[in-house]
């Protein structure tokens, strides 16, 4: 029992029953896949539910006791674990509603809990009256439930087509109901239940709220009436009821009464309707193919006992309560006897079929049609139900067909009366009393019955027999399919009958006649036959000229009286001026001639209405003339209402274009408004006499409505602007004046005898502005004043009726100020929830109102602008502002406040919510207005809960639909579901409008968030928790929850994709917004987990409507993109991972499995896993089927084919005609170009144009058609584009954003690799779109360059590669696919496309990189293994990769090395860099110099060369203190390692120079505008990006230095040509290098422009390179050589300063300067500084070398000083000491470096040994910023750590083999110098000792240039005395010490063995001992 104890939150009275609903409504209604099994259960669980309807569970008092201690011990709830304690108010409410209900306490207990969870959804209501209104909902959802069951039955009348098996398990289940007593049980509850009874119970136990709350409750009382009724209905209309429920049926309608006014209400109808079916045999006659079965079951035929049992209750049972009731069933039950006695299974039923005459006459007694058509027909449901209009229809016409005698009877009968009445008239006596007007109750009837038509059934064709074969396509009527097959036995007879009634008619029966035929004529076939009737009906007397005689129902009697009224009344029209003009004469019409007349008018009116023919022939007879004869009539006076009659037959004949022209002359002519006043006429004439006076009077309007109805029908057809001319100023002005001043102003303040009228008058008013607006465009010419001359004056024109219309609704008039009350009126009166007469036309008033508002506001942009151009006079305020105003009833700004109020009524007034969604839209664009309107929402607080609720109330419709753009109306639910879904559309738009505007805006009042706080401290709940209302943000994203927990995924996505598509976007901006994005991804994330649910169903696939499906994606994934970096920052690891997994994994997700199973499945799947491999099929990665789901392909439109128009022409006007639509897409308006062209067709003159009238009109259509489709390809592009960058920054964002160890390096590479493939996949098949092809090519460069950094980090981490494996995770064969695929992009972007070719080559470099060898330690150790060894040694990954990838480049031949040379010379800037690097990447790897041959042989190399001339003149507008562009720095950087690159091969390096570059660059003038350093010191870019001009000047010449020296190097074999040029180089630019080599100011950058140019100078710059020059004359020789020595002199001060004393300084100057970095600083100082000594050293042993071979000729370059340099100064030249001291230095550093070396050696060894202190030590020099070390993980701390290390250990290499090589060289230069200093210097006259060396160099060179060498290489010592020898040798044996030979052998120990180089140190160190132990010669 405890277990049954538990309370179900979700009420067991509602919630089960809710969902029994939904499934029946699947199953049934929706057709869902998958529903009957479904269905089965949910009535397998319900079916008690049914079988006891509506039984309430009883009362208990345990339960009563259980809830009692609810609140001390509390309450188990089931779902949730524990009990709960309740409130004792909530306890007291639950007993309250328990006995209010009768009811268990539980399960009111139950329903207030319910009540409380859905509270939020019916704002301002409590938990008790929501619960009142959950208990009727729960019972109406079974009601509806058995009702749709129950229609879902197969049998005899109407089928659902629905599957066998679920028809056949309704049948069963609903058999088994009906057996067990259903009809009684309805039939009880139809007396039981009962609003007025309801309401008072309530009512005593306050459970009523507001006016809305008993709407609704009432509601839902009437609709379970009217569900159980419609459930019986439905059940007779299947299948008959048994003899007991049938007698049942009858037993209680005996008991009904009528409404008020004397009709049934729908429920009781229902009932009625339910009977007759029972007793209907009609489907009898109908030959359907189970016919035979249907007999068998209708216990009508077989079962003679149920024949007997009704046959005796209706014949003798009592009277009932309604008579009238009674007779039809009679008459009823009299028809299908008399079928019966027609059929072979009635013979057995004599006795009752003989009784059906008696049966009809009792039926005739109680006035049987007289019922039939105030009981029935006029009930409000009877209209609304198809299957009750044909039953009512079948006995309407059985009676006729089926009882000829008794029809005849009811005619004598009637003639007989007819003649009575005619006597009693002659002799004015008394009526007779027995007269009887059955006839005319049944003509009547039959007139009323078929009037009204509302599912176009035109059932009334039965009664016309077709005389003659209608060959006429129009008519597929009953049986006119064959026109000349005999019609049935029926319709003759009834076609007789119509004939025969209008023979001889009596006059008493004339109205009924016209009434009956009126109603016959409804329907565009039914019309015709009855114009034809009347035409043929005068015919025959057309002898008789008369024509009075003729039959008097037909069209010649009817015009000729007619005129023969007019005649008479015209005679006594009174002058306008008498004063009895008020007080018509009394002569004239009578009471039933007016009858006579309006029901005349009103058949005439429905033929013409709906047949045209007939408007035409009756409009154009030349007898008749009938538009003449009305509009005279109207001049006579006849009562209002003739005149009102007289008026809509016009507009019925102005339906024809071509009548209406005419009629408003017409109407013009005969001044029935009167336009123009006669001069002296006092007093105004016409229908505003009649307004003002007699109709005011007589508090009635029908003149003034039909006047505006025919007004309203003209304006549709033509408006004709020269209306009235020569006698007023022409136009339509005076009518529109006459209908705002006179009709529609005043009308609020007239008196009216029916409430109703009032607003039917508005409503036609209204109608006619409404469509004035709605056909106006506003032209410039509007805005011109034009005048017309008038009787010899000139005057002002009128304005198009549009644009007065326009004007006073944008200023504050009269008209606009009362259309904004009656919207206020509106909704005050809609706030009642009360009926009131005239509601109908009242909201079809505020419709109009609301339509004018948004019309004008549509315009208005365009009408503003014209007038502002036209500079006219006149004022206008734009709409939005006047709709700020403040209202003179409520003293408030609240105009807009009103129209949003008509949201909360969008359930009873779709349309008016359509109107002010689309109207708050269009204001909501404007974002001064939205601050205003933020006010005006919140304002009030009651208000602002209503609208709230009435933005949610439309978002949450459940009835809306998405339908096509402009479905078929017909059916009236579809229509109002399409503008519900429209509704919902416009609001989600306004909603996206306003959040692209500054806060506060509208959009966040209504999606929850703080307006009157800063947004970002919203905190988001859901709907109900701390009193959090529901708001859209709360209905939208239930919209788009709705079925994401099942396989199918959101519902919305399919059902309305547009709608789901705008739901995504509101999303996507709240989470993009900085402001909202906090607040919306909380909430998302935490209650609703909203983007794992939705991202799971991805991809959307909709084949239907592929646009939506891709613009769904695309908000959704740039919505998880901004998640996952958001998580992913705020380190919410789970939740990333959590999205990473399901985008990435490639293992098949087991969500569906059952708790139980999966841990069993998981041990299997990891055992199969482990054995082999790929067991487990894999299933796609989600970011890969979404990329699946974009089609790359596009279909295009093809080209126009045009037979007359010209194609040139045409496209440039749709080019005109296009404009940017809402989502930023270009479109054509399709509607803006058919006005043009249809304009165009219609401006042709002549025959032959209007011949080709029709063919030009069709290719305006195929045109049409064709812009239709080329928008529909640009929208399809653009959301294909939009998709695939979503996609792309969905990819980027996982792989850049998301941490990295979230994605395990071998999986991110085989993701990259897949994504890779399928990317270039789709874009290089045939059909991919070229507009697709930049985005992809963006997200290649991407994926390529994460590819390359996964390798990177993975060889960082010690993966090494070995020779076999290939790469990681990924084999080599893929990248070769990757490779060429790339390769294969490149190619097919062809010539064009050079920009997104930029994206391929970074991408293709990214991919090179990867072959490309890590840095390595360079350890000193390889020299330890023999040359053989590294010979021989087995190929590593990356070079076996290189050589792949180079075979592969090349497999692509010319075609590749065409297309990125072409790039690499010409076109955008960035592709042009990227091209040549990519150049510069594959010459680098192409070891077979295939590409270079290419380049030099096509002439590109040439073509490089040469443009660096051309960029001479933009470098030198670099070094300009603000430059303008970086980027020909940039290129020629490029172009310069390019050309570094080529030189580094001989083969290329010559091909340079045969290009002439050296010469290119001699001219180059930017070489000498060196910059100012001090000037530009104040011109840093404080941001540091832009280089200050003297770096850009190093970035110029750098590069060129770089390049020389590789061209020197690579031409080492002829050396000399080279030299040659680069020496010409130097000397022309020989000022800027002497300058660069005085350089004071030694920074890093002097440095290495000293290092480059000392390094080419030692090259050049030697005596010898001359020779190679030629022929060059003397003169100028002598110029060079004066060059090579002031250089050689520079060099060697140089070596004075770096060698000496200033060394240590600049290093020091190097830590202060940059403190950060300073170890690195420093290392390369060190490097630099070193690099220059060797060089200068290396020079001057060249010049030792060059000058002789032997010391004794040599040249002298340095003193015999060997005292070392002391202070700055090192002398102006170098003296011995100088060498000396640089030996020294050199020597300890070779030590110093040694050591580090080998230290940082054991540090990468012992790695991971090493203290953190150490590795943040060593991070600290590679992160950036403080506290960045502690910031990154510990993996990558070791990463850099060894990164550093490396770099330490290659610095320090490098050192030690320069070092190694200083030392050599100073040695050498020592022992030169000592030899000739010691052993062949005289020292008496230094000329003769200089004179063997020169007689040397006579022999090579002239005496000219010798002499120049001598002067410069005596160094400006005359002599060298003794003196200066001794100290020389006595100074160099102190300082060339046993010391310090000591550590120059270890160093030639240390360094020469391991670099397996010989070196000469010990040889020379040797000599020079040996000299300076030599004894004094």
């Amino acid at each position: 029992m405890a277990a049954q104890m538990a309370v179900n939150s979700g009420a067991s009275l509602w919630g089960p029953l809710k969902e029994l609903w939904e499934t029946v409504d699947g199953a049934v209604l929706r057709r869902q896949p998958e529903s009957v099994h479904l269905l089965d259960l949910q009535l397998k669980k319900h079916k008690p539910h049914f079988l006891s309807l509506y039984t309430n569970p009883p009362k208990s008092a345990e339960q009563r006791e259980k809830v009692r201690k609810a609140s001390t011990e509390g309450i188990a709830i089931q779902g949730q674990q524990g009990s709960r304690l309740l409130p004792e108010q909530l306890l007291s409410e639950a007993f309250i509603l328990s006995d209010l209900f009768d009811i268990g306490e539980l399960a009111a207990l139950e329903l207030l809990l319910a009540g409380e969870q859905q509270q939020p959804h019916f704002p301002g209501l409590t938990r008790g009256l929501v619960a009142v209104l959950l208990y009727w909902d729960g019972k109406l959802c079974v009601a509806n439930s058995l009702r749709t069951l129950i229609q879902s039955r197969h049998g005899k009348t109407f089928t659902l087509d629905l599957s066998g098996e679920l028809v056949a398990l309704t049948m069963r289940f609903t058999d088994e109901l009906m057996t067990q007593g259903l009809t009684k049980r309805i039939l009880t509850l139809m007396s039981e239940i009962n609003v007025t009874r309801e309401f008072e119970r309530l009512q005593k136990e306050r459970g009523l709220g507001n006016e809305k709350h008993r709407k609704e409750v009432s509601d839902l009382i009437k609709e379970c009436r009217q569900a159980l009724a419609d459930s019986l209905f439905s059940w007779t209309c299947q299948s008959p009821l048994s003899e007991d429920d049938t007698l049942a049926l009858i037993g209680h309608l005996e008991t009904v009464t009528a409404q008020a006014d004397g009709s049934l209400d729908s429920v009781n109808l229902a009932l009625v309707m339910a009977l007759l079916y029972c007793l209907d045999v009609s489907f009898v006659e109908q030959g359907t193919e189970d016919r035979e079965d249907l007999i068998q079951t209708l216990p009508l035929l077989t079962n003679r006992q149920y024949v007997e049992a009704v046959h005796s209750r209706l014949m003798e049972g009592p009277t009932w309560k309604l008579p009238g009731l009674q007779a039809v069933c009679r008459m009823a039950w009299a028809l299908s006897l008399r079928v019966l006695s027609q059929l072979p299974q009635g013979c057995a039923l004599v006795e009752f079929t003989e009784a059906d005459e008696a049966l009809a006459d009792q039926a005739l007694l109680g006035d049987v049609f007289l019922f039939m058509k105030e009981g029935i027909l006029n009930c409000e449901g009877f209209a609304q139900e198809e299957f009750y209009i044909r039953r009512l229809h079948s006995l309407i016409t059985d009676f006729l067909a089926l009882m000829p005698m008794k029809v005849k009877q009811l005619r004598n009968r009637a003639d007989e009366d007819a003649r009575l009445v005619h006597m009693s008239l002659q002799m004015d006596s008394e009526l007779p009393s027995s007269l009887r007007k059955d006839l005319d109750h049944l003509m009547t009837l039959i007139g009323e019955f078929y009037s009204k038509d509302s599912f176009g059934l035109e059932l009334g064709l039965e009664f016309w027999c077709p005389t003659e074969s209608l060959q006429h396509t129009s008519l597929q009527g009953s049986y006119l399919g064959m026109a000349l097959q005999r019609p049935p036995h029926k319709q003759v007879v009834l076609s007789k009958f119509v004939r025969q009634m209008g023979d001889l008619l009596p006059s008493t029966l004339y109205v009924s006649y016209l009434r009956m035929l009126k109603g016959l004529a409804n329907g565009p076939q039914c019309a015709h036959y009855s114009f034809s009737l009347l035409k043929t009906n005068g015919a025959t007397h057309s002898d008789n000229l008369q024509g009075v005689s003729g039959s008097p129902v037909s069209w010649e009697h009817f015009f000729h009286s007619l005129m023969l009224y007019h005649e008479n009344l015209r005679r006594d029209f009174p002058n306008p001026d008498a004063s009895q003009y008020r007080h018509p004469s009394l002569r004239g019409i009578t009471q039933r001639e007016l009858e006579g007349l309006t029901s005349f008018l009103q058949l005439l009116t429905t033929i013409i209405t709906w047949s045209e023919n007939a408007r035409l022939a009756l409009c154009e007879h030349p007898q008749w003339t009938p538009v003449v004869v009305m509009l005279g009539l109207l001049q006579c006076s006849v009562p209002p209402v003739l005149k009102a009659e007289l008026l809509h037959c016009l507009a019925a004949f102005g339906k024809s274009p071509e009548i209406a022209a005419s009629l408003w002359q017409s109407l013009e002519y005969t001044q029935i408004l009167q336009t123009v006043r006669a001069p002296g006429q006092r007093q105004a004439a016409g229908i505003e006499v009649e307004l003002n006076e007699i109709e005011s009077s007589s508090e009635e309007y029908p003149l003034t409505r039909g006047f505006c109805h025919l007004i309203s029908t003209l304006v549709e057809s033509s408006l004709p602007t020269n209306l009235g001319a020569g006698l007023r100023v022409p136009g339509f002005q005076p009518y529109l004046n006459f209908l705002r001043d006179s009709v529609f102003l005043p009308f609020p303040t007239r008196a009216y005898r029916h409430p109703a009228e009032k607003w039917e008058v508005a409503d036609a008013v209204l109608e006619v502005f409404h469509k004035l607006l709605r056909d106006y465009e506003p032209q410039p010419s509007d805005f011109v004043q034009e005048m017309v001359e008038l009787q010899g004056e000139q005057v002002a024109a009128h304005k198009p009726p549009g644009h007065s219309v326009m004007f006073h609704l944008l200023n504050d008039s009269p008209m606009l100020a009362l259309c904004l009350s009656l919207l206020e009126e509106g909704v005050r009166q809609l706030d009642t929830y009360a009926p009131f007469p005239g509601k109908k036309h009242l909201e079809s008033a505020v419709l109009r109102c609301l339509c004018l508002l948004d019309l004008a506001l549509q315009k208005e942009m365009v009408f503003m602008d014209l007038l502002r151009e036209s500079h006219a006079s006149m004022l206008v305020s734009p709409l939005e502002q006047l709709l700020q105003g403040v209202s003179p009833q409520t003293r408030r700004a609240d105009y807009i406040v009103n129209i949003a109020r008509y949201l909360y009524h969008s359930s009873s007034n779709p349309e008016a919510a359509f109107q002010s969604a689309k109207i708050l839209r269009r204001i909501a664009k404007y974002p001064n207005i939205q601050m205003r309107l933020v006010g005006d929402f919140t304002h009030d607080q009651s208000v602002s809960d209503k609208l709230m609720a009435g933005f949610v109330e439309c978002l949450d419709s459940e009835e809306a639909e998405e339908g096509t753009e402009n479905g078929d109306d017909s059916d009236q639910q579809k229509k109002v579901a399409r503008i519900r879904h429209e509704t919902r559309i416009h609001m989600l738009n306004l909603l996206i409008t306003s959040l692209e505007l500054k806060t506060p805006n509208v959009a966040l009042y209504l999606l929850g968030y703080e307006v009157k706080k800063p947004v970002s401290s919203t905190n988001l709940q859901d709907p109900g928790v701390l009193g959090c209302p529901r708001s859209c943000l709360h209905a939208i994203l239930s919209l788009l929850q709705r079925g994401t927990e099942k396989r199918s995924g959101p519902v919305l996505i399919q059902q309305a994709p547009h709608m789901a598509e705008l739901c995504y976007q509101v999303i996507y901006q709240l989470c993009a917004c900085p402001d909202t994005s906090g607040p919306t991804m909380r909430y998302l994330r935490t209650s609703q987990d909203f983007l794992f649910s939705h991202l799971q169903h991805l991809p959307f696939i909709l084949p239907s409507n592929e646009i939506a499906a891709l613009s769904q994606m695309s908000w959704l994934m740039k919505t998880a993109a901004i998640e996952l970096r958001v998580t992913s920052l705020n380190r919410q690891r789970s939740h990333t991972h959590h999205l990473v997994g399901l985008l990435l994994d490639d293992q098949p997700h087991t969500q569906h499995t059952a708790d139980g199973e999966s841990g069993m499945e998981e041990e299997t799947r990891s055992v199969s896993g482990f054995l082999h491999f790929d067991t487990v099929s894999k299933v796609r990665r989600k970011l890969l089927s979404v990329l699946d789901a974009i089609d790359f392909s596009q279909d295009m439109p093809e080209l126009l084919q045009l037979d007359f128009f010209e194609r040139t022409q045409i496209e440039q006007v749709i080019s005109n005609c296009e404009h940017i639509n809402e989502q930023g897409h270009t479109v054509c308006n399709v509607k803006l170009l058919h006005r043009v062209l249809v304009a165009e067709v219609n401006a042709l003159q002549g025959m032959a144009a209007i011949g080709q009238r029709p063919l030009l009109m069709e290719e305006v259509n195929s045109i049409l058609q064709q812009v239709v489709e080329r928008n529909r390809v640009r929208r399809s592009l653009s959301a294909k584009r939009h998709a695939l960058r979503s996609w792309r920054s969905l990819v980027e964002t996982l792989l850049t954003a998301c941490p990295v160890d979230l994605i395990p390096a071998e999986d991110r590479q085989l993701i990259i690799r897949d994504l890779l493939l399928d990317l270039h996949d789709k874009v290089l098949s045939e059909e991919a779109a070229g507009e697709l092809m930049p985005i992809v090519a963006g997200a290649v460069f991407t994926l390529t360059a994460h590819l390359s950094q996964s390798f990177q980090s993975e060889q960082q981490q010690g993966a090494g590669l070995e020779a076999s494996s290939g790469f990681a995770s990924i084999a080599n064969s893929a990248l070769h696919l990757i490779l060429r695929k790339l390769l294969d992009f490149i190619l097919c972007t062809g010539g064009g496309y050079q920009r997104l070719r930029a994206h391929l080559y970074g991408a293709l470099l990214y991919y090179l990189q990867i072959a490309q060898k890590p840095e390595e330690p360079d350890t000193l150790q390889t020299a330890g293994k023999a040359m053989w060894e590294r010979l021989t040694a087995p190929e590593d990954g990356f070079s076996k990769l290189q050589r792949e990838n180079l075979a592969i480049i090349e497999s692509y031949g010319k075609a590749l090395m065409e297309v990125v040379c072409r790039d690499a010379c010409d076109g955008h800037e960035i592709s042009r860099m990227l091209a040549l690097s990519v150049l510069d990447r594959i010459l680098s790897i192409d070891r077979q110099n295939q590409w270079l041959v290419y380049i030099c042989n096509s002439g590109y190399l040439r073509s490089l060369v040469e443009s660096l001339r051309q960029d001479d003149a933009a470098l030198q507008s670099l070094l300009a203190p603000q430059p303008p562009l970086l980027k020909p720095l940039y290129i020629y950087e490029s172009k310069m390692a390019l050309l570094t690159r080529v030189a580094k091969t001989g083969q290329g390096a010559v091909e340079l120079l045969r290009c002439g570059l050296v010469a290119q660059l001699i001219e180059c003038q930017v070489f000498d505008m060196v910059p100012d350093t001090d000037a530009h010191r104040l011109m840093r870019d404080p941001s540091g990006f832009i280089p200050s001009p003297m770096d850009r000047y190093r970035q110029i010449l750098l590069p060129t230095l770089v390049l020389f020296q590789v061209i020197l190097t690579s031409t080492s074999m002829n050396h000399q040509q080279g030299a040659a040029q680069v020496l010409q180089w130097l000397i022309v630019h020989g000022d800027t290098v002497q300058s660069l080599l005085r350089c004071q100011e030694l920074s890093m950058g002097a440095l290495q422009e000293l290092s480059l140019l000392t390094g080419i100078i030692s090259k050049t710059a030697l005596p010898g390179t001359l020779e190679t020059g030629g022929e060059v004359n003397s003169a100028v020789l002598i110029e060079f050589q004066g060059h090579i020595n002031r250089f050689q002199r520079l060099c060697l001060s140089l070596l004075g300063r770096l060698a000496g004393s200033e060394r240590e300084r600049l290093l020091k100057q190097a830590e202060i300067a940059a403190p950060g970095d300073s170890a690195e600083r420093r290392e390369e100082m060190e490097v630099t500084i070193q690099q220059v000594c060797a060089n200068i050293m290396e020079y001057c042993q060249t010049l030792l070398l060059q000058s002789s071979a032997q010391a004794q000729f040599s040249i002298c370059l340095f003193s015999p000083s060997g005292s070392e340099p002391a202070g700055r100064d090192g002398g102006r030249t170098g003296h011995l000491g100088l060498v000396l001291y640089l030996l020294k230095n050199s020597a300890a550093d070779f030590f110093r470096f040694h050591q580090s070396h080998r230290q940082s050696l054991g540090k990468l060894q012992t790695l991971d040994q090493l203290p953190p202190d150490e590795l943040k030590e060593l991070c600290q020099g590679l992160v950036s910023g403080p506290g960045g070390v502690e910031k990154i993980s510990s993996v990558q701390r070791s990463l850099l750590a060894k990164r550093r290390l490396v770099q330490l250990i290659n610095n320090r290499a490098k050192l030690l083999s320069l070092c190694s090589y200083v030392i050599e060289t100073c040695l050498f230069v020592l022992w030169r110098h000592l030899e000739y200093y010691l052993l062949h210097c005289s020292p008496t006259d230094p000329k003769d000792s200089l004179m063997p060396g020169a007689s040397l160099y006579r022999s090579r060179l002239t005496d000219d240039s010798f002499g120049g060498l001598q002067a410069s290489r005596g160094l400006g010592q005359p002599r060298v005395t003794q003196q200066d020898l001794d100290l020389l040798k006595s100074d160099m044996a102190a300082g060339f010490g046993e010391a310090l030979q000591r550590k120059l052998l270890e160093v030639e120990g240390l360094y020469g063995q391991v670099r397996s180089r010989y070196t000469f140190i010990q040889a020379l160190v040797r000599r020079i001992r040996g000299l300076l132990r030599q004894p004094k010669s």
